[in-house]
């Protein structure tokens, strides 16, 4: 199910005394690439894991604490803000581990760190930390965030929360001048794209139960996103429902009524998706940060969601629905995996950059052809997209298709590096 709600033509994106006069885009970072790419795409800030203890551990796109320095200095050299997501549930045992991954984030100057337990946000503060209170508390209501401010300066809300119930919260902040640790008032932050899980903001005890592998504790096995039958044992009856996949909901997209997102007072929208590609961060961020421009500028219009639209249905997602934020009824995925209208094929990497030219030699590893669009991916690259208009060989002579072990070269936008991969971005 997608929104089909018609962005308004507001003439002020921030009503006075209810929404923030700052927006923040917080973008998903778990490789380099998708760090570079959230902060080659407009993002304010990024959040990222080190391997344990937050809720992306098992994800093949992971970060480690050997990391720390280098996303850091990243981050700071763009002007942007790094957090630290330490948002697991900590046994006794995690403490250590804890309390050293913290001190090495006030040693690295982490902006703020993502927690939900209080052990990891008692200590976060005692090292002068900024803690972000995370999802995993599902805070739904005023006194509940009133309590939690006096720890941290920014709550991302319950994901099953609407617009309504966000407006009012923001409303009582402003009226009681609301603030945290750093003085400020206390900030909103709300789930804008992305995966949406069945349980309650994200708390499943599904895969803990088939696997011994806690949700809670980043090891989710996804279970949830399976295809099942539900069969009566004694008559061997399948119980009729509307899909197979009964436990699997669309990704959340806000972009349609992002303007409504901010008139009810959200300052920072968080993009999920620190397992998914660096093409996905690249997009999704930069189709964000054209939307809050919009809005700033008063030029947020059907046309350009329209746009924003086609270029989200491009990268990874399960369908599309406004999430609990309009209170409609949700949709479900129907199909395993993912419906985007793009696919990527790696069909070589880069060899050389001449960097005075802006010229990337790409040796092939499969057949190519000009007018398709391709994608250069690297971890200091980050995401680097385009259309191949001329293929030139090393004899200086013109091409319109090359094959497997093929040298050609390409006019890129952006710096490439050698060993950087070369993707073609083929309709699915």
């Amino acid at each position: 199910m997608s929104a089909t709600t018609t962005p308004s033509a507001t003439t002020t994106a921030y009503p006075a005394g209810v929404a923030s006069p700052h927006v923040e885009i917080l973008a998903p970072a778990g490789c380099y690439p998708s760090l570079q790419a959230a902060i080659d795409s407009g993002a304010d800030s990024v959040y990222f894991g080190l391997a344990q203890l937050n809720m992306r551990a098992r994800s093949r796109r992971s970060f480690h604490l050997k990391d720390l320095e280098e996303i850091m200095i990243r981050c700071h050299a763009a002007g942007i803000r790094g957090y630290l997501t330490l948002n697991t549930l900590l046994y006794d045992h995690d403490l250590k581990l804890c309390y050293a991954l913290l001190e090495e984030a006030a040693r690295q100057n982490v902006d703020a760190v993502i927690a939900s337990d209080m052990a990891c946000i008692l200590k976060a503060r005692e090292l002068g930390l900024e803690v972000h209170l995370s999802t995993q508390l599902s805070v739904s209501n005023y006194q509940s965030f009133k309590f939690y401010a006096q720890f941290c300066d920014r709550i991302v809300l319950a994901r099953e929360l609407n617009l309504s119930m966000i407006r009012k919260i923001r409303q009582q902040i402003l009226a009681e001048d609301l603030r945290g640790p750093s003085g400020r008032p206390v900030e909103i932050e709300a789930f804008a794209h992305g995966a949406l899980c069945i349980a309650v903001s994200g708390r499943c005890g599904m895969s803990l139960y088939t696997d011994n592998a806690s949700a809670n504790r980043g090891a989710c096995t996804q279970n949830c996103r399976k295809e099942y039958k539900v069969i009566d044992q004694e008559s061997g009856k399948e119980l009729l429902v509307d899909n197979h996949y009964v436990m699997s909901p669309n990704d959340i997209c806000t972009i349609d009524f992002l303007d409504q997102v901010l008139e009810a007072g959200v300052h920072t929208l968080k993009l999920e998706g620190r397992g998914r590609s660096p093409e996905y961060v690249s997009t999704v961020t930069a189709a964000y940060r054209r939307g809050v421009d919009a809005i700033q500028s008063d030029t947020f219009d059907q046309p350009l969601v329209a746009e924003l639209n086609d270029d989200l249905k491009k990268v990874y997602h399960r369908g599309h629905s406004s999430g609990y934020y309009l209170g409609r009824e949700q949709g479900w995925s129907m199909a395993h995996g993912t419906k985007a209208t793009r696919q990527k094929i790696q069909a070589g990497r880069v060899t050389h950059y001449y960097s005075k030219l802006g010229v990337a030699e790409i040796t092939a590893s499969g057949p190519i052809a000009s007018g398709q669009e391709y994608l250069i991916i690297g971890d200091t690259t980050g995401v680097v997209k385009g259309t191949l208009e001329t293929l030139r060989l090393d004899d200086s002579t013109t091409a319109k298709q090359v094959s497997n072990g093929q040298v050609f070269s390409i006019q890129v936008d952006a710096k490439v590096r050698q060993n950087d991969k070369f993707f073609l971005h083929l309709p699915a």
